[in-house]
């Protein structure tokens, strides 16, 4: 006997699930229903099977092929047109007309006897048997009253309570005879409960109704789709779950990695090559789908993870769906039976509200509030661009695929036969990527100059020399599972708003320029490059003094890139120097911000115990540098700017210095003190970068550990930094302690506060008008100074729903009271 598998239906009801799925192809225990469908036919001997198909038909027919994996033999009837139960099996006759079949639904989960229904079948001599279940709710299934015999005597569909005389439904599954056939016009929507049966009925011919014992359970609703799962879960319906039980109700897929400090309160399922961090915590009834990332700290309960999800640290998931291909960010909250298509973003600390439907490709904004389905809005990445150029977390934001996409979009913002120079860190992902990338520049007509794994600093330089640009890949400072893809311009610093903006746009319209065979682009990799990095920079910074000083200092490598340049750099100096942590380690391409503070406490030790002049640490791609006195005491970031701006400004006696605006205005002091000047500019490197090129200017800053040394370059640079440092030591003979005793502390306070990106521009025209008449400054966002020279910053993030407020006062005090202030005025207009 042969079946047929009806599985053409939308399934209307399952949207957005269904948006971009058919209905027979969603996931019930991390496998299709159709395919529980499929092996439970196998299992009654029922191999040779009819598909019908009409919605999405190309993607069943894929997945599921000639049914050779499952040891079936599987062949379609496609429809044109919607044609009803009846219809769409007329319309595979032809594979049905030699002898009894039997019907059942892709959609419906079940583990009836299909043995025993036929076999009743052929006792009774049926024309058709319905097989009939008993459900507590009949409204929304075909009623059917049968005899002492098992004859149907009477079919309602979908009846009210008022009509309701039993509780024995129509499954959808039936048994029939090929001379069904002549009661089914071709080509017309036909059904069998509505159209075929009564006719038969009418005639006098023999329908059956088999009672079956069992599960069934009719996938047409959220609901039910989420029931369906608890039930496998728990046992109450005979199917193949694939993985291995571990723990009771603890089901396992191969491959899956799941840490032993996660916690997991079965029944659940984790499904193949998945991976579930230590701190998580798994509740009963949930189901994740396969390579399936779930982070430390979140919360699933009750909840449906289809495949390739993101699952960010510490948000929280309860009786929800999620589709593949989709990232929830960190602290996000989806409620009670809310479902999101697929390959959406939901953004950190929003909140979906319970039985809220989000639609596939859509962008949930950081910090939203979801109180109502989002169908038809959609918002992409405002820009491309953050504050370390295109940003995101490895293989979820920033996959192979968008880096070549990106690479070709840069690549068609320069002329045909430029060259680039590329450089990575010392991670995996890194390699990885600019490899992707490499290839994309070369298929677009690029010459491409691969520096391998350089610092950042290095990076730089080389781009300068002669290259029309640049792109370097690392990972994200403080955060190990993202990367930051930065594009330069030919003088190797970030690319200005206007570039960033141009090449927004041809990524945007995927207009990439591709060559020709005999135009694809060179690849060299060129040598000496650490050494014509150090022989530059000693020739252009001032190092006067510092052989004959008998200065001693250590070097915090932190097993980065900065390590490479150090060797020759700190021979040529003649300074007697302690290098730690030299090697490369590929397992910390960057640290947090705790591993950096026990790093600089390590470094602080053996300062004082060696009794060295100062230390410095370098990030692992030798951006940026950290400070301790020689007293092996840390000097904070933004105390280490001041301290920097008053040696260097106290040598220099005149020129112009660029800060920030969001800097201590302490610093406006230290450089009138020794006759400079201090220039502001925003808070985007680029600027600060564009000051640093300009004549006059002495140094520049950003209170985080970046600093520019003019004379050698524009851009931050830790190394040409600690070699302007050792040289002004040498020639001042005062320690750091001495010099930063003598500069007045300052009282800066920063909070983040998480703003819709819907009322970015009230929430700035709110604080415009409650600034009154107060100064206001708006070289980058907005400041407000008080009459007492207290003030406060407001500035939008250009990347994230967020906006950044700074405030200094006289005292730590003033300067919070300054801060909630502001705070308020922010936090009313986002509401």
């Amino acid at each position: 006997m042969k079946a047929v598998v009806m599985a053409g239906g939308e399934g209307t009801r399952l949207r957005p699930m269904t948006s971009s799925m058919p209905k027979p192809l969603l996931p019930v225990v991390n496998r299709p229903i159709m395919e529980h469908v499929l092996r439970l036919l196998k299992k009654h001997g029922l191999n040779e099977t009819v598909v019908t198909v009409q919605f999405l038909a190309s993607l069943v027919k894929n997945y599921f092929g000639d049914g050779e994996e499952l040891g079936m033999e599987l062949t379609y009837a496609n429809e044109e047109k919607p044609l009803g139960t009846a219809g769409s099996v007329k319309n595979a006759e032809e594979a049905l007309k030699d002898d009894a079949f039997l019907v059942i639904s892709g959609d419906a989960l079940t583990d009836f006897d299909l043995t025993e229904l036929i076999n009743f079948h052929k006792e009774k001599g049926a024309m058709v048997t319905v097989c009939l279940t008993r459900v507590p709710n009949p409204l929304e299934f075909g009623i059917t009253i049968v005899d002492e015999d098992g004859k149907v005597e009477r079919f309602l569909e979908k009846p009210t309570w008022g009509q309701v005389f039993s509780d024995t439904v129509n499954t959808g599954i039936y048994v029939m005879e090929p001379e069904v056939f002549d009661y089914v016009e071709p080509d017309v929507p036909v059904d069998w409960s509505g159209d075929v049966f009564p006719q038969l009925m009418k005639e006098g011919k023999p329908i059956y109704g088999y009672v079956a014992e069992g599960y069934w359970e009719d996938v047409g609703t959220h609901e039910s789709y989420v029931k369906a799962q608890a039930d496998v879960l728990e046992g109450k319906v005979d199917v193949d779950i694939d993985g291995f039980e571990i723990s009771p109700g603890v089901w396992v897929a191969e491959g899956a990695e799941v840490h032993p400090d996660a916690v997991l309160r079965g029944p659940l399922y984790i499904g193949d090559y998945a991976k579930v961090e230590a701190g998580a915590e798994i509740r009963e009834h949930t189901v994740i789908g396969s390579n399936v990332v779930v982070k430390s700290g979140a919360f699933l309960h009750k909840a449906v993870v289809h495949d390739n999800v993101y699952v960010g640290p510490h948000s929280n998931l309860r009786g929800c769906v999620l589709g593949k291909n989709t990232d929830v960010m960190r602290a996000a909250r989806i409620e009670d039976g809310a479902v999101i298509g697929d390959e959406c973003l939901i953004g950190e600390e929003s909140i979906v509200q319970g039985n809220v439907r989000v639609y596939p490709f859509k962008t949930i904004e950081a910090g939203a509030f979801v109180n109502t389905s989002v169908i038809w809005e959609s918002r992409g990445q405002a820009h491309l661009f953050g504050a370390r150029g295109v940003s995101g977390i490895l293989n979820v934001e920033i996959t192979p695929e968008l880096a070549v996409r990106l690479a070709g979009a840069y690549a068609t913002t320069l002329k045909k036969g430029s060259t680039v120079t590329t450089a990575r860190d010392h991670s995996r992902g890194a390699r990885a990527l600019k490899r992707a990338v490499i290839s994309a520049l070369q298929a677009s007509a690029i010459d491409v100059r691969d520096l391998e794994n350089v610092p950042l600093p290095v990076a730089r330089q080389q781009t300068a020399r002669g290259s029309a640009g640049g792109i370097m890949i690392r990972t994200t400072p403080g955060v190990p599972d993202s990367v930051d893809i930065m594009f330069f311009d030919g003088n190797g610093a970030d690319l200005s708003q206007a570039s960033q903006r141009k090449l927004d746009r041809v990524f945007a319209r995927q207009e990439y320029r591709r060559a020709f065979p005999g135009e694809i682009g060179d690849l060299h990799f060129p040598s000496s490059v650490f050494d014509s990095y150090t022989g530059s920079l000693l020739r252009n910074v001032d190092i006067t003094g510092i052989a004959e000083s008998g200065l001693k200092v250590v070097v915090d490598a932190s097993n980065g890139s900065a390590g490479l340049v150090l060797p020759s750099l700190l021979g040529k100096l003649g300074v007697d120097s302690l290098t730690i942590n030299p090697g490369l380690d590929e397992s910390r391409p960057t640290e947090t911000a705790d591993q950096r503070r026990a790093g600089l406490v390590r470094l602080g030790e053996i300062v004082a115990s060696s009794g060295a002049a100062f230390g410095v640490r370098f990030d692992p791609v030798g951006e940026r540098l950290s400070l301790v006195d020689e007293k092996g005491r840390i000097i904070e970031d933004d105390r280490a700017l001041l301290v920097m701006l008053d040696l260097i400004a106290a040598e220099r006696r005149s020129g112009r210095v660029a800060l920030p605006v969001t800097t201590t205005r302490i610093a406006e002091q230290v450089a009138a003190y020794h006759g400079t000047q201090v220039e502001w500019t925003t808070t985007s490197p680029d600027d600060l970068t564009r000051v640093g090129r300009e004549d006059g200017t002495i140094f520049g800053g950003d209170g985080r550990g970046g600093f520019i040394v003019p004379e050698f370059s524009s851009v931050y640079d830790g190394t040409a930094a600690f070699v302007r440092l050792i040289g002004l030591v040498a020639r001042t003979q005062l320690t750091l302690s001495q010099i930063d005793a003598r500069i007045p502390r300052a009282h800066v306070i920063k909070r983040d506060l998480a703003t819709p990106w819907a009322v970015k521009g009230l929430v700035m025209r709110r604080v415009v008008e409650a600034a009154g008449d107060r100064h206001v400054d708006t070289t980058d966002g907005v400041r407000v100074v008080e009459a007492d020279g207290r003030w406060v910053m407001v500035l939008p993030d250009p990347a994230e729903a967020v906006t950044h407020l700074w405030a200094e006062g006289p005292d730590d005090a003033s300067a919070q009271a300054l801060l909630d202030e502001w705070s308020a005025v922010v936090d009313s207009a986002g509401r």
